[in-house]
């Protein structure tokens, strides 16, 4: 008798479908990030409800018999990854991911069945600075709330859905990815049920390696693609040696990267997600930082996009816990003193 075939980190013919319609259409209609992100709309909600409707992403993780897709983690971090490399302003993964991962969790069909059909998005009111490992009070710097029309807070161990949320918005480094703080009052609130705050939070972190990895992958090819058409003493910069070697090293680098990614949406363990944000979240930093500098003095410029992702990076290394505490908490999974 055949036991289950084995795991494989190889993308599926249907995973590399949805990447590249994903792909085309944000080639299409994602071209000007920093001229969107410098007005006072920051996400670009047309986009969105395209994402949404017509390639579905929006009810990618929610089952069939609530309108989804029913599809795997997997297809999530497809998506993620294609995000990233555009660096999208869209509320996929507050919505799409980590909402509806606390919506799952207590069963709201009738709100999941909204987010399905593109009809609303949701904000899990939780700071993005949080971790599976600790929880910080209040709701501060929350992610996606202030385009949100479905605010979800989490009280002693309860889901809520809050009716009347007041967002005020704060300075972001990620300009792409507002944060803000959420306020309401004690009766404004409806219970949803009991939810795994560390669990949501966990499973957050295992698909937000994903966007690392694409956010990585965009710089290291841009920066491939300059390299070779830079001309410093009458040859390409990419022809000198030191030049090559630092590349070699990056796309080492970011191999890793998609290992670790593809393992932790596979596996959604706690073992494979420390891993992937203790490797992923440093290494979209390490190759944004590199990508600005082999752009010589136009990586340093305003208008060149290159500043939006090394944004993004050290936005999201500190999101669902840093590098160090995925570090530590490996250590602990493993049974080793750190």
């Amino acid at each position: 008798m055949e036991g289950p075939a084995p795991m494989t980190l190889l993308y599926s013919p249907d995973e590399e479908d949805l990447r590249s319609a994903v792909r085309d259409l944000l080639k299409d209609r994602c071209t000007d990030v920093l001229a969107r992100v410098e007005t006072a709309q920051p996400y670009d909600l047309d986009l969105w409800k395209t994402l949404s409707r017509e390639i579905g992403v929006a009810g990618l993780l929610i089952p069939e018999e609530h309108g989804g897709a029913g599809a795997t983690p997997r297809e999530a971090g497809v998506v993620l990854e294609e995000l990233g490399r555009f660096v999208a302003p869209v509320p996929f993964f507050t919505s799409s991911v980590l909402a509806t991962k606390a919506l799952l969790e207590v069963g709201a069909g009738e709100l999941l069945e909204r987010l399905a059909a593109g009809e609303a998005t949701a904000a899990l009111a939780v700071p993005f600075s949080a971790s599976p490992y600790r929880i910080p009070s209040g709701t501060a710097n929350v992610a996606g709330a202030d385009v949100a029309d479905i605010v979800l807070v989490v009280e002693d161990g309860v889901l809520y859905q809050v009716s009347d949320a007041r967002v005020e918005l704060v300075s972001s480094l990620d300009m792409t990815r507002p944060v803000g703080t959420v306020s309401y009052g004690s009766g404004d609130k409806v219970r949803l049920g009991e939810v795994d705050l560390p669990e949501v939070l966990g499973f957050g972190a295992a698909l937000l390696a994903s966007e690392q990895l694409g956010v990585a992958e965009w710089c290291l090819q841009t920066t491939l693609d300059y390299v070779k058409t830079r001309y410093q003493f009458a040859r390409p910069v990419g022809s000198f040696q030191a030049i090559k070697h630092r590349l070699a090293d990056l796309w080492l680098d970011v191999v890793r990267a998609r290992a670790a990614a593809r393992n932790a949406v596979s596996e959604l363990s706690p073992i494979a997600t420390a891993t992937a944000q203790a490797w992923n979240a440093d290494v979209a930093v390490h190759v944004a930082e590199d990508a600005v500098q082999l752009h010589g003095g136009i990586g340093m410029t305003w208008e060149h996009p290159v500043h939006l992702y090394l944004k993004r990076a050290k936005a999201t290394q500190i999101a669902l816990g840093t590098p160090g505490d995925h570090r530590e908490a490996l250590a602990s999974l493993v049974g080793l003193e750190m």
